[in-house]
């Protein structure tokens, strides 16, 4: 088992675009291959309550409002992955990880949060390096 300093949980999204695009799959099987488990997911329709807590430190942002109708304009999948500690999986407030996942939604792993910002990539899909998610699969920025 991993030290309990690496015992993480952290929030995946597979955003509008990417389900319609069909790569859900893709995005799971990369998490499977660095030894994550899936224990759950879950498809839903985000509404704009749900992503004003989530999104709240980025209220202020220029992009905002484009951010929040784009993550309301179809459904997404919602992943939480870490550790299932003593009483069951837990998904950590601060991500607003409660509003969007029931706590069932787990990736299990060692160091997945570090793990996870090195998978997904950087934000800015021009500069995320190829073979990251973002790199390999995002269209435009949000």
């Amino acid at each position: 088992a991993a030290p309990a300093e690496l015992q993480e949980q952290t929030l995946v999204l597979v955003k509008p675009d990417a389900v319609q695009r069909r790569l859900v799959g893709s995005v799971i099987q990369r998490f499977e291959r660095r030894g994550f488990k899936l224990v759950g997911m879950k498809l839903l329709q985000a509404n704009q309550g749900i992503l004003e807590r989530h999104y709240e430190q980025l209220r202020q942002k220029p992009f905002y409002p484009v951010l929040v109708t784009y993550m309301t304009s179809g459904p997404l999948v919602a992943m939480v992955r870490g550790w299932a500690g003593p009483g069951g999986p837990r998904v950590p407030e601060e991500s607003g990880g409660a509003q969007l996942c029931p706590v069932s939604q787990v990736w299990e792993g060692y160091n997945v949060v570090k793990s996870t910002r090195a998978m997904v990539g950087d934000t800015d899909p021009a500069t995320a390096a190829a073979g990251t998610i973002r790199g390999d699969f995002s269209m435009h920025v949000s």
